[in-house]
């Protein structure tokens, strides 16, 4: 998504395009995958007046509008990314930390059996596993 259909997306939502609107999502889009102490590091860094309830505030209003979502990576805070680059699984390494992305059909026999089994329906869009990647086994 680009900085015009931000604009676009905010605007027929019936909202302004604030200089904070505009610098936290630039910081998600730059830093993927960051928690809002990170983004707020980042907007901070052209903005030094906006503080961590702005940055908090602000990803709320951004995740109930559709152009943000978060996701938990392990303890503590939730990352945030883009929800236009949201179609992904996480891998997070229990050895290094790494997070890895793959697409969501790879999971698809854990969905199907979730459905066959206990009619689940499973979104895995927002789904993390922890293990260990290829270099940490």
């Amino acid at each position: 998504m680009t900085e015009t259909q931000w604009h676009e997306e905010l605007r027929a939502k019936g909202y302004r395009v604030t200089p904070q609107r505009q610098l936290v999502l630039e910081a998600v889009k730059d830093l993927e995958h960051a928690t809002p102490e990170e983004i707020c590091v980042k907007v901070r860094e052209t903005a030094r007046g906006v503080n961590i309830s702005t940055v908090y505030r602000t990803l709320e209003l951004l995740e109930e509008l559709g152009l943000v979502t978060h996701t938990h990576l392990g303890h503590g805070a939730p990352t945030y990314h883009l929800a236009a680059e949201a179609d992904h699984v996480h891998l997070v390494c229990r050895g290094c930390d790494q997070v890895l992305e793959v697409r969501p059909e790879l999971a698809a026999g854990l969905v199907k059996a979730l459905d066959d089994e206990l009619g689940f329906v499973a979104d895995v869009h927002h789904l993390t596993v922890f293990g260990r990647c290829r270099d940490c086994r």
